[in-house]
């Protein structure tokens, strides 16, 4: 826990100053921004735009990410020290209503990225990605150029055995640190995202790190998201399932139904 001392100090110092008229909601062990997607977008522009202190995160919880929280105590303390946390998944937004501790609006970090890449475009920032497949780099270096022409990014690929408390994960650190992009794309998944991200943002000398899973995939067209209809009424989860059922069944019909309980758990705590 001491590597990820430092972030948490040197993030929440700043998050106070920043952001004083955006009220949180305490749910499942996280303090969950009441903010509205645009808000959302101001704020991280803001942010980016400082360039002061170190680096500053960014989760966005879903359901599957708050079950697997509950289940690893570890992950779930250093997830919590982000700086912003946003409500991806419109079951955790359901939940925040019944729990009456409501939360305006989804905030995705599908839709993050997009709004941010324009942002960097609008205002020639700087931007780093970690993720894709290795070898990957000038194919989604185009990709980028295609969907947002003037994108100044930096593409890194890690390996196959990337560990991001670990050699690779430092290399890279150091690459950022040369560079100071204004915004840093983790697309690791969890928890490796998140890791990376607790572990080297107190060393990094600005912008803000969003850790935003296969959101790179949707935003240049790699992978089909689902339609604004089926993300309205909460059915993405169910569009993802269909579309790579051998990879996600599992994870969205048996794991992530425990949300269920961990919202009765929340609601008899709250009741007590």
């Amino acid at each position: 826990m001491l590597l990820f001392a430092g972030a948490w100090r040197c993030a929440r110092m700043s998050i106070r100053d920043m952001s004083p008229k955006i009220p949180s909601r305490r749910l499942f062990g996280l303090d969950i921004l009441a903010a509205g997607f645009d808000e959302a977008v101001e704020l991280l522009a803001q942010s980016a735009a400082g360039g002061d202190g170190c680096a500053r995160v960014v989760v966005t919880p879903n359901v599957d990410h708050i079950v697997r929280l509950d289940k690893d105590r570890t992950l779930r303390q250093i997830y919590a020290r982000a700086d912003f946390i946003f409500a991806d998944g419109m079951p955790v937004l359901w939940a925040s209503r019944l729990l009456r501790r409501p939360l305006p609006a989804r905030v995705t970090g599908a839709d993050l990225f997009v709004a941010m890449c324009h942002e960097a475009v609008t205002h020639d920032w700087r931007v780093a990605l970690i993720g894709g497949m290795p070898g990957q780099e000038a194919m989604i270096r185009e990709r980028f150029e295609t969907y947002y022409p003037g994108l100044r990014i930096d593409v890194t690929c890690p390996s196959m055995s990337f560990e991001p408390l670990g050699e690779e994960g430092e290399r890279i650190a150091s690459r950022i640190r040369e560079t100071a992009p204004h915004l840093i794309f983790v697309c690791l998944g969890l928890p490796k995202q998140e890791y990376w991200a607790m572990r080297h943002a107190p060393t990094l000398p600005r912008g803000v790190i969003f850790c935003v899973g296969a959101a790179m995939e949707f935003a240049i067209g790699m992978q089909r998201r689902a339609p604004h209809w089926v993300q309205r009424i909460g059915a993405e989860w169910l569009w993802r399932l269909v579309s790579n059922p051998r990879r996600l069944w599992r994870r969205y019909l048996v794991e992530d139904t425990r949300f269920l309980s961990l919202c009765w758990r929340e609601w008899r705590e709250r009741a007590v």
